[in-house]
């Protein structure tokens, strides 16, 4: 596929000019004139230097490769038909879709940006973090960090036991059942050249604990509403998780709230100091 430099630089000067700050968390300010983003916003929400994206836009740049595009499709809250249609405009291969992608959807999105007073995360079927809220960061550590199967909430939590130091350890059986249940029925979805049947491959040399749970053949355990964190400086939180799904790209929005009065509660309004630190 060859790129067309016209087509591409038109596509995202019009998607730029359609949004808003506030549609993708940033302030407004008091003295802008921009009829939509500007572009360095656009670059900072792609991750990427003002002028990189800059001379992209203009059609005069260099040929962009598929990790920059896909921070791009990101930065603009594109919807998966979109950056699909991105990819192609820039000679590409768009990326498979059903739950092996990273790309988040712009509704999805839309809601993680008005949650900044609250812990909440965006993870995939595989328990990778793709994005938290400061206060996310504040309760669990930047979960978004980590890369290759240690992206993977679940394949950390068999591989390096300091894991499972952030949860009740009256809840670490369960929790070893519920996901190699979850991996099971991920494996059984996507097929045995998945990443998820990778992941088992890979656990099953590492940890005797994943073979016993694995051998038991267990399927259909679900999250408890209720999860019960320890946090190195706050202590115990009782919290209940609410979860939204995109069920094309088979994401997770995750929420954790406390019940009003509760210790737990009290201890939630406290991880704001937190965040701060958490997010250096």
């Amino acid at each position: 596929m060859a790129i067309d430099t016209t087509a591409l630089a038109r596509f995202l000067r019009q998607r730029r000019g359609s949004l808003q700050p506030e549609d993708v968390g940033l302030p407004r300010g008091v003295r802008r004139r921009t009829d939509g983003l500007r572009r360095e916003e656009v670059a900072l929400l792609s991750h990427m230097s003002a002028d990189y994206y800059a001379r992209i836009e203009r059609g005069d740049g260099p040929v962009p490769s598929e990790q920059m595009l896909a921070a791009i499709a990101q930065g603009l809250h594109l919807t998966v038909d979109e950056r699909d249609h991105l990819f192609r405009l820039a000679g590409h291969v768009p990326p498979a879709r059903g739950g092996v992608g990273d790309h988040i959807g712009p509704g999805m999105l839309r809601i993680l940006d008005r949650l900044q007073d609250t812990p909440a995360e965006i993870v995939t079927e595989l328990g990778e973090t793709l994005r938290q809220t400061p206060l996310g960061v504040a309760l669990t550590g930047d979960t978004t960090r980590f890369t290759g199967l240690e992206r993977s909430l679940g394949y950390r939590w068999f591989s390096e036991p300091a894991t499972r130091d952030l949860y009740d350890p009256a809840e670490h059986e369960f929790l070893s059942r519920l996901w190699v249940s979850s991996l099971r029925e991920a494996i059984a979805r996507r097929g045995v050249s998945s990443r998820a049947s990778l992941m088992a491959e890979s656990l099953q040399d590492r940890s005797a604990e994943f073979r016993e749970v694995w051998n038991r053949q267990e399927v259909g355990l679900r999250p408890r509403e209720t999860k019960h964190f320890v946090h190195p400086e706050l202590g115990v939180l009782e919290l209940n998780c609410q979860s939204l799904i995109d069920p094309e790209q088979s994401q997770f929005l995750l929420v954790y709230t406390a019940v009003p009065g509760s210790e737990s509660h009290d201890k939630l309004a406290l991880l704001s100091t937190l965040a701060p630190r958490a997010l250096v």
